[in-house]
């Protein structure tokens, strides 16, 4: 069997790529990763009627940012007052359209402000397979309030942070910033919002935009590439050492040859 000489100088070069390169162009157009998002929305009796609304505009352009291709983004929304009401889970929209129409059916509930239940509700059911959550795909909370939780919500949030589910927390004119700090994953500056109106939510809608856009999938999240791993905005893609071509997975590579180093060493297809 004929055997190629790589050149170690080439090997060496390859590692330093840590795995992932990053590569982004302002003429990219900018894709989410994949992620499981529920919104968790305050509909309690302090918010108005036009607060409502631009609570629901907003989670209407969030969506239209993100990529909803069949293994891209779902998205799920509870409300909540004095109880919480699931919205649509998970697994009921694949189209953005059907997305956009539950969202303005919703009607508020205007009751008390319950968010510890929310969240609770959210991590025993929202976030399950049977509701269309995915194995190796974050699990994203945001949640949407205006006032001051009555009951406890640290403990819940913390035993939600502990199963693995990112929370923001955007609070509203007259939300109390201590409970959302203690709803919110680490690092809190980077997770908790307090606007002065409903009408600058948007600043939010802003920000987690850029920081889904701004996500390494190669170093953030399981890529399964057995060579190497290129990410670009929102995205990522495998790549093969020289000699090697990607087989159809898109993950795994194929090469008939063995790969002898200067070194001496042989690499064979096994090994790589």
């Amino acid at each position: 069997m004929r055997q190629l000489c790589v050149c170690v100088s080439v090997l060496l070069a390859l590692a330093t790529m840590a795995v992932a390169r990053s590569k982004a162009g302002p003429e990219q157009k900018c894709k989410s990763c994949p992620v499981d998002l529920m919104f968790i929305i305050d509909s309690s009796r302090s918010v108005r009627p036009h607060e409502f609304e631009t609570m629901r505009k907003f989670m209407i352009d969030i969506i239209h940012t993100l990529d909803m291709e069949a293994n891209a983004t779902r998205v799920g929304v509870v409300q909540y007052s004095s109880q919480v009401q699931n919205e649509f889970s998970l697994k009921t929209h694949s189209k953005l359209q059907g997305m956009v129409k539950g969202i303005n059916e919703i009607l508020p509930l205007a009751q008390g402000t319950i968010t510890g239940l929310a969240i609770k509700y959210v991590m025993n059911h929202a976030f399950t397979a049977a509701e269309g959550d995915r194995p190796k795909v974050p699990n994203v909370a945001i949640i949407v309030t205006d006032g001051r939780p009555q009951d406890r919500v640290a403990e819940v949030a913390a035993e939600a942070r502990d199963k693995g589910i990112e929370i923001y927390a955007v609070g509203v004119a007259r939300a109390d910033m201590t409970s959302l700090r203690a709803m919110v994953s680490p690092p809190i500056e980077d997770h908790v919002f307090l606007v002065e109106s409903f009408d600058l939510i948007y600043q939010f809608g802003l920000q987690f935009q850029d920081k889904l856009c701004g996500m390494d999938l190669c170093l953030e999240s399981d890529h399964g590439c057995v060579h190497l791993c290129e990410s670009s905005p929102g995205s990522f893609h495998c790549l093969c050492l020289p000699g090697y071509t990607l087989n159809e997975d898109g993950k795994t590579c194929k090469g008939g040859e063995s790969h002898l180093c200067m070194s001496g060493i042989l690499f064979s297809d096994s090994l790589l």
